[in-house]
């Protein structure tokens, strides 16, 4: 997007005080050419005109249609109807799921359509003609390409602290006669105030749900009340291993669904649950439902209400979940194309439905600001003054030099910087740098992370990553789980081989083999499903070897865990323990105990990292041993009392 950045000659006075502000902040850096090229770094960081990034779209006047709803409204079913009627069109989605649904849906009503996604391209042309529909997750929407309609779903997201920046981009970028938006109304005045500084009208369509929902006046109290339709959402894995181990101890039997399971795996567990044939009449998720699932739903039941975020700094939260994240969640019981016309709502615990009524009642708080996000070229522009400076320096650089006005904000970029450091001792381009950075990854895994780390020091070797070499790497054929710690080590693995695919579609000859690569995922896949279709088993062994420490904890106490200290009494009064034997109060010691289990769940240890750990740990003991004889210590009573591995 070099030339597509805009240049100002106008600065607020204030503007000085932060040029210092930055020296000052990296001076111990070495970057005294700073002050040298204020001026052009105040240029190049200017973000206060966004539209004049996209003269394609400037060059014509775009008719905007806002189809604004609840959930189970039919607001998207009327803009992908104009979509499937156009002579081309663009689908851009906030998941891969949905992308995928648009996809099949537009060809099996005759309309010729494509798919991109980050790790995935498919043409319906045999030849590999371009078809003139596209559904794509809203990151890949392309702002060059002409389109009749094109419909951004969702649009409420760009005020995501994280992913904000892609609405943001495809609202102002898309060449397209007709952009059909669909979302919650909450976005009606943010997006007609963009595009009044686009100089194109906003029309609105409002649209009612098309079922009747409602918010029970009793909470569930006991699993033992669970119906057929059920669903129980949870906003932990622990919650989620908890509650799934207590209905099977009650003879039921439960579909699994939540964020890091593979997509295919998620639609097998929906499938699972919805067939009427099937004695899976119980789901248990957490709010990875809210989006791009036709679920089956009678009622839901929140487990809790508290839900760990994360804030436009970068800190993490736990708050009581939003109004919009309650409607989104709520929803999705009685939905109109499932058997159950009717919706309910309600919670597991009686002193969080109060709570729950006030959250629903609240008016959603209108949306303020769409996110940004600096680009390749800008930041390029950056690291021509300061050739010396760290890629993660150069974002804070960036962002402190970066002018927005009101109705947009800079996208929070810990993940990138995140990657920026892993990888920044790997001799690589800057442009190569900061694809690898914009790489999807979750950091929380760390074979993912170091993954990443292996991937970027291949390609900085110029040695492909090939097919045979991966296969090696992820140490394939894999088993099938035994426990959920080899569950979790399997989702670590689909997650590398999506990130091959996603960086194959970005360096072909360094990742050639995308399609025997899919394969592979493929039949993992199939190996995971097998997994959480037998997930209470898996639960039951881990619990039995230690590996897990769920039969006596409690939500409060499960959650509590992870949580940070001061959120301790929010979390009391959101949640509470369930009234049967399978969640007794926390012991004195079960804190102490369960240590390594809890890393393990967290992704943070592994088994091998375990028994590595105490290798070193005895290794030490005897060296210490050996010292001690050195200097004619006696170890008498040592040999007596030392403690046994397991017991530190």
């Amino acid at each position: 997007m070099i030339g597509q950045v805009q240049y100002h000659s106008s600065w607020p006075e204030a503007a000085d005080s932060v040029i210092l502000l930055c020296m000052l902040k990296f001076r111990s850096l070495g970057i005294f050419t700073v002050l040298e090229c204020k001026d052009d770094l105040r240029k190049i960081s200017d973000l206060r005109i966004p539209p004049n990034w996209y003269p394609e779209a400037r060059a014509i006047h775009r008719k905007i249609i806002f189809h604004s709803g609840p959930t189970n409204s039919g607001k998207t079913y009327h803009a992908i109807q104009k979509y499937l009627s156009a002579k081309s069109g663009v689908y851009c989605g906030p998941l891969k799921l949905l992308a995928h649904e648009i996809f099949e849906k537009s060809n099996a009503a005759g309309v010729p359509c494509d798919l991109v996604t980050g790790e995935e391209r498919v043409s319906v042309d045999p030849d590999g003609k371009q078809a003139a529909h596209v559904a794509c997750t809203v990151e890949m929407c392309s702002v060059t390409t002409p389109y009749e309609v094109a419909v951004i779903d969702e649009i409420q997201m760009i005020k995501d602290p994280a992913r904000g920046w892609a609405w943001t981009r495809a609202l102002l970028g898309l060449c397209a006669e007709e952009i059909h938006l669909c979302g919650e109304s909450a976005a009606i005045d943010m997006v007609t105030e963009l595009m009044y500084t686009t100089g194109e009208d906003v029309e609105v369509r409002t649209y009612k749900r098309l079922t009747p929902i409602s918010v029970l006046d009793h909470a569930l109290e006991s699993l033992d009340n669970l119906r057929p339709g059920d669903c129980i959402v949870c906003f932990s894995k622990n919650d989620i291993y908890s509650v799934s181990r207590q209905i099977e101890i009650r003879g039921l039997e439960s579909a699994v669904i939540y964020g890091s399971l593979p997509p295919g795996t998620k639609l097998a567990q929906a499938k699972k649950f919805n067939d009427p044939d099937d004695p899976c009449k119980i789901l248990v998720a957490t709010d990875a439902i809210g989006m791009g699932l036709n679920l089956s739903i009678r009622r839901i039941i929140f487990y809790s209400l508290m839900k760990p975020s994360i804030n436009e700094k970068g800190e993490k939260e736990i708050e009581p979940i939003t109004t919009s994240q309650a409607l989104q969640i709520a929803g999705r019981a009685g939905r109109f194309s499932s058997k159950f016309k009717e919706g309910e709502v309600t919670t597991m615990n009686r002193e969080d439905l109060s709570l729950l009524k006030e959250i629903l009642n609240r008016p959603v708080d209108p949306i303020k600001a769409a996110g940004l996000h600096p680009t390749a070229e800008q930041i390029e522009m950056f690291a021509y003054h300061l050739p010396d400076t760290t890629l993660s320096n150069l974002i804070d650089i960036f962002v402190d030099f970066s002018q927005v006005d009101g109705q947009y904000f800079v996208c929070n970029m810990d993940d990138f910087k995140f990657s920026a450091e892993l990888i920044q001792h790997i001799p690589l381009s800057l442009r190569v740098r900061y694809v690898f950075c914009t790489a999807p990854i979750n950091k929380k895994q760390p074979f993912v992370c170091s993954s990443l780390l292996q991937f970027a020091r291949q390609y900085s070797r110029n040695e492909p990553l090939t097919f045979s070499w991966l296969r090696r790497y992820i140490k394939w054929p894999l088993l099938p789980p035994k426990n959920i710690k080899d569950l979790m080590d399997l989702e670590a693995v689909h997650d590398v081989l999506d990130l091959y695919l996603w960086l194959s579609y970005r360096f072909l000859d360094m990742f050639p083999d995308a399609s025997l690569v899919r394969e592979l995922q493929k039949e993992l896949d199939g190996i995971i499903q097998d997994g959480v279709h037998n997930i209470t088993k898996l639960i039951k062994i881990s619990e039995t070897h230690k590996l897990l420490n769920l039969q006596n904890l409690s939500a409060e106490s499960q959650s509590r865990l992870s949580a940070v200290a001061k959120s301790q009494s929010r979390r009391n009064r959101g949640t509470k323990a369930l009234g049967s034997k399978a969640a007794e109060p926390l012991g004195p010691d079960a804190e102490e105990k369960s240590l390594a289990s809890r890393l393990v769940q967290q992704g943070l240890l592994t088994a091998d990292m375990l028994k590595q750990l105490e290798r070193e740990w005895m290794t030490q003991k005897t060296e210490q041993g050996k010292g001690r004889l050195e200097t004619g210590t006696s170890l008498k009573g040592t040999r007596r009392k030392k403690k046994e591995p397991d017991s530190d």
